[in-house]
C-alpha cells in the first residue's frame, strides 16, 4: 500500500516535470503564432479599404478621406480623396521602397528610411505606421506577458522587442490582442530610451469584410494633451484579385 502511493506520487511528479518542460519553450512560439493570426486576419492575402482620418488638436480639427490597397506584407497603396487640396496624393510601398506621388508638381518622390519616423500628412501616425514598412512578425521577438481586459474582452499582452539587425523605428512595443477573435485592441509605442510615446486604441468593433474587427483606431501622443488622430474604416474587402503590377510608380499617377 505504502509502495503503491509512492509509485503514484513519483509518476505524478514525472508527468508534471514533462508538462513544464513542454510548456516553457513553447511560450515564445505561442506569442508569435498569436501575432501571425492577428496580422493575417487584419490583412488577408489582399485588401481594399475606404477610411477617414480626423486630426484633433486643442484649437482645431481637420478631416481627410482615403482609399487603400494592400497585398501580403510587400505592397501597399494609399490614395487621398479628400480634401481638395490633398486630393490625388498617393503613397506606395513596394517591398522596402516608399514612394510619394504629388500631383501638384507631377513628381514621384522616393522617401528615405530616415523619414519613416516622421508624421504622415500632419497626423499622429508615422510614415511607418501608414505603410507598415517594418514587420511586426519578422523584425521583432515576441513574448507573452500577463492577460488583461480591453473593451470588455480578455486579451493577451505581448511584448515586441526589435531584433538586433532590424531596421525599425520603435525601441519596444506592447500589443494587446483579443483572445477570442484575434483583434488588436491596444498598442503602446516606446522609443529607444524606453519612454512611452504613443498609444493606439481600437474600438467600435463590427463586421468588416466578413471579419469582426475594430472599425475605429485612435493614435494618442502621450505627452501632448488634447492631440490625437482618429481613423475609421467605412468599408473593407479581403482576398480579391490584385496583381503585383497594380503597385507600380506608373500606376500611382493613374489610380482613382
Amino acid at each position: 500500500m505504502h509502495i503503491s502511493i509512492l509509485t503514484k506520487t513519483f509518476r505524478t511528479g514525472i508527468m508534471l516535470l514533462f508538462s513544464l518542460a513542454i510548456l516553457q519553450p513553447s511560450l515564445a512560439q505561442d506569442a508569435k503564432e498569436i501575432m501571425v493570426k492577428m496580422n493575417n486576419k487584419l490583412r488577408g492575402n489582399t485588401s481594399k479599404s475606404e477610411m477617414s482620418l480626423k486630426i484633433i488638436r486643442p484649437s482645431w480639427t481637420r478631416e481627410m478621406k482615403m482609399k487603400s490597397w494592400a497585398k501580403a506584407n510587400s505592397y501597399a497603396m494609399v490614395l487621398i480623396t479628400y480634401p481638395a487640396k490633398e486630393k490625388g496624393i498617393v503613397f506606395l510601398k513596394r517591398n522596402k521602397e516608399i514612394w510619394n506621388w504629388i500631383p501638384s508638381i507631377e513628381r514621384n518622390i522616393k522617401l528615405p528610411p530616415s523619414m519613416m519616423m516622421q508624421s504622415w500628412m500632419g497626423t499622429d501616425f508615422t510614415n511607418d505606421d501608414l505603410v507598415n514598412e517594418s514587420s511586426i512578425i519578422n523584425d521583432y521577438t515576441h513574448k507573452l506577458l500577463n492577460d488583461s481586459t480591453i473593451e470588455g474582452r480578455l486579451c493577451w499582452k505581448i511584448e515586441l522587442m526589435p531584433k538586433p539587425d532590424a531596421a525599425v523605428v520603435w525601441g519596444k512595443l506592447f500589443i494587446w490582442i483579443d483572445q477570442k477573435d484575434y483583434m488588436q485592441l491596444r498598442t503602446e509605442f516606446y522609443d529607444e530610451d524606453g519612454y512611452l510615446v504613443n498609444i493606439m486604441k481600437g474600438s467600435n468593433i463590427k463586421m468588416l469584410g466578413g471579419k469582426l474587427l475594430p472599425s475605429k483606431m485612435e493614435m494618442i501622443p502621450v505627452e501632448e494633451e488634447g492631440k490625437k488622430t482618429v481613423m475609421e474604416y467605412h468599408s473593407l474587402q479581403f482576398d480579391m484579385p490584385l496583381e503585383d503590377s497594380f503597385f507600380t510608380t506608373q500606376n500611382m499617377k493613374r489610380i482613382r
